[in-house]
């Protein structure tokens, strides 16, 4: 019996496999106090900053559903900012940073000023490996400014 080898002559013809587009990573959402649009409508890395700015407004104990919710920097901003207490907060500012899943702290340098407490923060926004340092001051008498 003789083996024949079929597989050297056999063709197999079909569509050609497409290079697809990749999927786009968008977040959508908005901001009723947002002056980058006309619309109210943020996207991507806007609103990933905006999500951020908005946990730092709230202080911890405020959400009902979560009272861990929320940051503790605004019971220390009248504090004397000593070693412990900014290690405190930079461990705060870390755990409210990388509860986005959309983000990662690399970074948190705090230091006083006049009237509060500025924050620095080196992020990395992860879908998109972009790199970025954000700035909060959290003022006794303005609130957070960015």
């Amino acid at each position: 019996m003789a083996i024949q080898r079929l597989y050297e002559k056999l063709v197999v013809k079909g569509n050609p496999i497409k290079d697809l587009p990749p999927l786009p990573r968008t977040y959508r959402g908005f901001s009723t106090i947002s002056q980058d649009s006309e619309n109210f409508s943020l996207y991507d890395l806007s609103l990933i900053k905006q999500d951020l700015i908005n946990h730092f407004h709230i202080r911890q104990g405020e959400k009902l559903s979560d009272p861990t919710f929320g940051t503790i920097i605004w019971e220390c901003i009248f504090e004397p900012l000593t070693e412990d207490l900014k290690e405190l907060i930079i461990k705060d500012v870390e755990r409210i940073i990388n509860y986005d899943p959309r983000v990662k702290a690399n970074d948190v340098v705090i230091t006083a000023y006049e009237s509060g407490l500025q924050i620095e923060c080196e992020l990395t926004y992860l879908p998109y490996n972009v790199s970025e340092v954000l700035r909060f001051r959290f003022d006794e008498s303005a609130g957070l400014t960015s």
